[in-house]
C-alpha cells in the first residue's frame, strides 16, 4: 500500500457536490419537495471563463444551489446545449456509478416519503447491514434514482455509527449529506485501482482514510439489487471533517463497464465533487507532475462575482470521476 506522501497541498473541505440535470425546475420541485433541501440561489454562467472551466464550447449554464443541513448540491443545467442521458441499463458496479448519501433521522417515514414521488428504486427496500460487520452494523439504507436517473442513498445511522453532528436533537427527517461515493476499478485480491485512488486523493490532495470495510451477504445484493455483490469501501474525509467521500470496490461482480471517454460535462451522468484546497497552484502542479488528465486548461479566473468562489480548475481521478479545485 502507498505511504501518506507529505504533500503540502490538503483538500480544507467539500464545498459542493454538482450533478448536470435535464430541467432545473423539475430538479429543484424533486429535491426540495421529496428531500427537504432549501434554495440558496440560482444563476445563469457563460463566458468563455466557465466554458474553460468545464471543457464546453460556448457554455451556458443554469446553476441553482440547493441546501440540506450543512451540505450544499449545484444542479447544472445547460441551456443551450442537450447532452446523453444516463444509460437506462446502469448498475452500482459501473464506474459511472456515484451516489451521495443523504442521512434521515427516521429511516421507514423517509422511505415512504420518497416512495410517495416517481422514483427508481435501486435496492429492494430499506436494509440493516447486519451487526457483524464492525463499522457498518445496525446501519439502514436504501438506494433509488432521482428523475434523471442520478443514484441517491438514504442512510440512517444507530448511536454507535456515524458522526456526531447525526444524533443532535432534531425535528427534522432528512439531515443533510453524509458522503459522495463511487464505484473504482480495483480488485481485492490484486494491485487494485482502490490504491490508485488513494493515491489521488490522499498522497496527492491530502484526504484523510476515515474507514475500511467490506459489505456482502445478502444485505448488499439487495441493496445494490446486484447477484452476489461483496464490496471493498474505503471512506476518505477532508482535514477539516463533514461531508467525505467513498470509493467502492466491487469484488463481486466485478468491476462494470468503464466511463466512456466522450462523456462531457453537459452529459446528464456528470457529477463533479468541488474540493477546496489551501493551495489550488500546488495541487495543479502537483497533479500536472503525476500525469492527471485534466478538463480545464489550467486554473481558471472567474469575472462572475455571483460565483461562490474566485478560480477553479476541473480534472479526473484515476477513474474518470471529476473534480472541481476551488480555491476563494
Amino acid at each position: 500500500m502507498n505511504m501518506p506522501s507529505k504533500t503540502s497541498v490538503q483538500v480544507q473541505k467539500i464545498r459542493a457536490i454538482g450533478l448536470t440535470v435535464t430541467s432545473c425546475n423539475r430538479s429543484v420541485d424533486f429535491y426540495t419537495q421529496a428531500l427537504g433541501f432549501e434554495l440558496v440561489s440560482d444563476i445563469t454562467v457563460e463566458g468563455q471563463d466557465y466554458s474553460d472551466l468545464q471543457g464546453i464550447t460556448e457554455a451556458k449554464i443554469r446553476i441553482v444551489t440547493l441546501q440540506l443541513g450543512d451540505e450544499l448540491i449545484e444542479l447544472m443545467e445547460y441551456l443551450n446545449i442537450k447532452g446523453k442521458p444516463i444509460p437506462k441499463d446502469s448498475q452500482s458496479n459501473d464506474i459511472w456509478f456515484q451516489h451521495f448519501a443523504i442521512v434521515v433521522s427516521d429511516m421507514d417515514r423517509a422511505y415512504a416519503q420518497v416512495c410517495s414521488f416517481s422514483i427508481e428504486p435501486i435496492s429492494v427496500a430499506p436494509q440493516t447491514i447486519l451487526s457483524d460487520n464492525e463499522t457498518s452494523g445496525g446501519v439502514r439504507a436504501f438506494k433509488f434514482k432521482d428523475p434523471d436517473g442520478h443514484d441517491l442513498e438514504l442512510i440512517w445511522f444507530p448511536a454507535d455509527k456515524g458522526q456526531d453532528k447525526w444524533h443532535q436533537d432534531t425535528n427534522r427527517l432528512f439531515l443533510g449529506i453524509d458522503h459522495s461515493a463511487m464505484s473504482t476499478t480495483g480488485y481485492a485480491y490484486a494491485v487494485s485501482n482502490t490504491e490508485e485512488n488513494l493515491h489521488f486523493y490522499r498522497d496527492l490532495l491530502g484526504m484523510q482514510v476515515d474507514s475500511r470495510n467490506l459489505n456482502w451477504r445478502a444485505t448488499q445484493t439487495s441493496l445494490d439489487n446486484l447477484p452476489g455483490a461483496k464490496v471493498r469501501i474505503t471512506s476518505l474525509r477532508p482535514a477539516q471533517g463533514g461531508l467525505g467521500i467513498e470509493l467502492l470496490d466491487y469484488i463481486v461482480p466485478g468491476k462494470g463497464r468503464p466511463i466512456p471517454s466522450d462523456w462531457k460535462s453537459c452529459d446528464i451522468a456528470h457529477m463533479q465533487i468541488e474540493l477546496v484546497v489551501n493551495d489550488i497552484e500546488q495541487a495543479v502542479k502537483i497533479l500536472r507532475q503525476n500525469g492527471v488528465q485534466f478538463i480545464s486548461p489550467g486554473i481558471v479566473q472567474f469575472t462572475n462575482s455571483s460565483l461562490p468562489y474566485k478560480q477553479g480548475c476541473l480534472v479526473k481521478d484515476p477513474d474518470g470521476h471529476t473534480i472541481l479545485l476551488i480555491d476563494y
